[in-house]
């Protein structure tokens, strides 16, 4: 996840930590100059996302809104928002996704080959995972190699100007992002003008939306409004499951019983698979109870979606509180996951919580309501699927060499004469400040022939794994 946002989360958890302990679940505060309800119960995420969706509009910069497109559907509410919402939901059905677990798995060992030799960030290669997981959703088997790279390409430069200084100067990432923005649109016209003209729109989420109406006038979709939404896809596919899937990585290595505990029930499916010849089927993982548990808990933990804003339309009254019109209302789903009203120890990671349901509205890692994210049981096939590949094909052992992580480079440490097969061991010559070094371990997959795999977790502690 982009450092701004985990800062963000910090601060955010900061400011109410402090403030609520003086005013309670509910106070006000101003965040980049707007002033702010803050609310951290259940109740009150209900009452804003669910029962009074209708008086509280999704927000979102201006900035951000033409990075992905105005049309994409999570920037609307109303009948707009609700047809998109249908025809986004189709293809990520259960009926969808039951033909979609051999594209994941696929996905996934291709994930896990592209590790042999190589030193890289955890986050970046799940991100990779999961941009080629949305791909095959949106466009089924049927986009070429050249495509998806144009594709990839410009949507990476997107994505690294998202979250940067509007600046529209030429250089700035935020100027470079528009203009890979803009051949995206390109990109994806292109595409729809072949499949017009072959006569097969298809039935993958692009074909759907390209023979869709989002009005009472009956008109189809306009390719900027499909291309919005097909962006706005993209972008919520990846950033959140690729840090969920780093962080069950972390979680499993911290938890050495649990791991073996998982690995049992895997194991047990790869037996089932003739050793691991046969695919998975959906069956198989709607079977993986633990695992599942274990995703969730990952999932209460973690709190990537921390927070969601909101905008009131109208002065609208909570339990005596007047919030104002064109306020900023901000329920914190982190807060209600860590409250230990509503779980028990909450620092500590245990799923056998979730072997009863928590308490309606206490635990929402997806959101709530009509703007709940469409994608999460996609999102959870995909960390299945990649916990049955990597618990069954790998081991964990501690590792016996340390790694600086500096600026989300992995740097062997001057004192090892060991390093990983691809890694370039840092130049004697080249000295960083000792502030700048953060000892940490890295992931390390090895394959039969021994050629080491590292991944870097941001800097979090890291383990080795090796192949069984």
């Amino acid at each position: 996840m982009p450092t701004c946002l985990w800062a963000c989360n910090g601060v955010l958890a900061h400011v109410w930590l402090v403030r609520a302990s003086r005013y309670g679940e509910i106070l006000k505060t101003h965040i980049l100059g707007c002033p702010c309800v803050m609310l951290a119960s259940p109740e009150a995420a209900r009452f804003v996302l669910v029962t009074q969706a209708h008086l509280f509009k999704p927000t979102y910069p201006r900035s951000k809104e033409r990075m992905i497109g105005p049309s994409a559907l999570f920037f609307h509410q109303g009948d707009y928002h609700l047809r998109l919402r249908k025809l986004v939901q189709g293809p990520l059905g259960p009926d969808a996704l039951r033909a979609l677990v051999p594209d994941v798995e696929a996905a996934v060992c291709s994930t896990l080959a592209s590790w042999d030799g190589n030193v890289a960030s955890t986050f970046h290669a799940m991100k990779r995972l999961s941009f080629d997981v949305g791909i095959v959703t949106i466009f089924g088997g049927r986009l070429d190699e050249r495509r998806k790279a144009e594709l990839r390409q410009n949507y990476s430069i997107v994505e690294k100007g998202y979250n940067s200084f509007p600046n529209g100067f030429p250089g700035t990432l935020y100027y470079k992002a528009i203009q890979a923005r803009r051949r995206l649109h390109g990109v994806l016209s292109d595409i729809m003008r072949e499949r017009r003209a072959r006569g097969e729109p298809g039935s993958d989420l692009l074909g759907c939306l390209m023979q869709s109406r989002a009005g009472d006038d009956g008109a189809l979709l306009t390719d900027g409004q499909i291309a919005d939404n097909v962006i706005g896809v993209l972008f919520a596919a990846q950033d959140t499951t690729a840090s969920v899937l780093t962080w069950i990585v972390k979680y499993l290595h911290d938890h050495p019983k649990l791991l073996e505990a998982v690995r049992t029930e895997q194991a047990a499916i790869r037996t089932a698979n003739d050793g691991g010849r046969l695919p998975l089927t959906w069956a198989q993982t709607r079977s993986m109870a633990l695992t599942h548990r274990v995703i969730l808990e990952s999932l209460r933990m973690a709190s990537i979606i921390s927070f969601t804003f909101r905008e009131a339309v109208a002065d609208v009254e909570y339990k005596g509180f007047l919030i104002p019109k064109g306020w900023k209302v901000m329920p914190l789903f982190r807060n209600i996951h860590h409250n230990p009203d509503y779980f028990q120890d909450p620092q500590k990671f245990d799923p056998s919580r979730f072997k009863v349901s928590p308490r309606p509205n206490t635990f929402m890692p997806f959101g709530n309501g009509v703007h709940a994210c469409p994608g999460n049981e996609l999102a959870k096939l995909e960390m299945l699927v990649l916990i049955h590949h990597l618990v069954t094909g790998y081991r964990c052992g501690a590792p016996p060499h340390r790694f600086a992580i500096y600026s989300l480079l992995v740097l062997v440490d001057q004192s090892s004469r060991w390093a990983p097969a691809a890694a370039t061991p840092l130049d004697p010559s080249s000295q960083l400040p000792d502030s700048a070094y953060t000892y940490s371990y890295c992931y390390m997959l090895h394959a039969p022939v021994r050629i080491d795999r590292a991944i870097n977790l941001w800097g979090h502690s890291l383990l080795r794994w090796h192949n069984t």
